[in-house]
């Protein structure tokens, strides 16, 4: 099991912000997000692979083939820009 967390318009496209979400073995951060969308609307939209998403793995910043091992928190949210 990891603990998954949604912020900003990716919260509100998916309604929830985490879920606990069923992992028996490692994955990466490419391969989470592909399955994540694959659960269609709205997940396909929130997490297409067109769209700039970030993740993060236990409060890092994590890369696409970042691994993630059961236990883990992982957090998927746009890119932030400021001025």
């Amino acid at each position: 099991m990891i603990r998954l967390l949604y912020f900003a318009s990716l919260r509100e496209t998916l309604g929830c912000e985490g879920e606990d979400y069923p992992l028996q073995s490692p994955i990466t951060t490419a391969e989470l997000r592909t399955q994540l969308a694959s659960r269609g609307q709205p997940w396909s939209e929130a997490l297409a692979p067109a769209r700039l998403i970030l993740a993060a793995v236990n409060q890092s910043i994590a890369g696409t083939d970042t691994i993630i091992q059961p236990g883990d928190e992982v957090a998927f949210f746009p890119p932030v820009t400021g001025g």
